[in-house]
């Protein structure tokens, strides 16, 4: 069921991770080294037409200091804080309460609500697109910060809910009804027993949202347009002349964009290793 492990492999095997693996890893960071690389290129490197060369210079200040000078980017930063932040605490409290229900309660509908959760992480993005921009025009939530949230929290809350529902199914099961016996209620269950034998997935999947929902590009340009509430995922764009490509202050920002849920993922790495390990051993 599960792979073998590499020091149990055989000698030809063992070799070949060994040679492949480095050479995997150089091709997976070949962009995001060529980013980093033309986010300290000068100017004159990339008019002269050297994209792909060895620097002539360091512009890594003046193009960093470029970013915050000539663009709203530090109010695109913000506006993602205030939409990633309230869709983590949205739709991990949601699929905690939703995935608590579908592991524990047993009635007829069950497996159908989970088929449901489950099925809508299975729709392309661009069916949805046109009618939901012209829903949230009707309800008066277009080009707004709260329209992308609510559509983000309901839109991640069918993986969070596969995530949770699929944990909470590998905790003892013994606990909640010990405590049924005892005469304790549901909600004092859920909140006192189940709840905190979940916080190693909460950490996980605080993390992936985190991750997901601030990387989003093709929401926040469908939703938003006004800077007032645009994302820096799309506020990216700004960084571009109106003639000429600024590739190097747009791989500037791009770096600076990519800091927040690396730094999420750093600080939390050992709640999420554990939320995943753990997640990935119960039967």
């Amino acid at each position: 069921m599960f792979p073998t492990p590499i020091q149990k492999a055989s000698p030809f095997a063992q070799t070949a991770y060994k040679v492949v693996l480095p050479l995997a890893l150089v091709l997976w960071l070949l962009p995001l080294i060529g980013v980093a690389i033309t986010s300290v290129r000068p100017a004159s490197d990339l008019a002269a037409g050297n994209y792909f060369g060895i620097p002539s210079g360091f512009g890594g200040v003046e193009n960093y200091t470029a970013v915050f000078r000539d663009s709203p980017i530090g109010l695109y930063i913000l506006n993602s804080f205030k939409v990633t932040i309230p869709t983590v605490i949205g739709a991990v409290a949601l699929s905690c309460l939703t995935g608590f229900a579908l592991a524990v309660y047993k009635f007829r509908a069950n497996l159908l609500l989970f088929f449901m959760f489950v099925a809508g992480n299975f729709i392309p993005f661009q069916i949805l697109m046109v009618p939901v921009r012209d829903m949230t025009l009707k309800a008066g939530l277009y080009d707004t910060t709260l329209g992308l949230v609510l559509f983000h929290v309901a839109f991640q809350t069918g993986f969070c809910t596969l995530f949770m529902r699929n944990f909470i199914k590998g905790l003892p099961f013994a606990l909640i009804e010990s405590a049924r016996v005892e005469g304790v209620s549901e909600w004092r269950i859920f909140r006192y027993i189940v709840l905190p034998l979940m916080r190693p997935a909460i950490a996980a999947l605080s993390v992936l949202v985190f991750t997901f929902v601030w990387n989003d590009y093709f929401w926040a340009t469908v939703l938003v347009q006004g800077q007032h509430a645009m994302p820096v995922t799309a506020g990216l764009y700004s960084l571009n002349g109106q003639w000429v490509a600024a590739w190097h202050l747009v791989s500037a920002g791009s770096i600076i964009a990519a800091l927040p849920p690396v730094a999420m993922f750093f600080l939390m790495q050992k709640h999420f290793i554990a939320g995943l390990t753990l997640g990935a051993t119960k039967g």
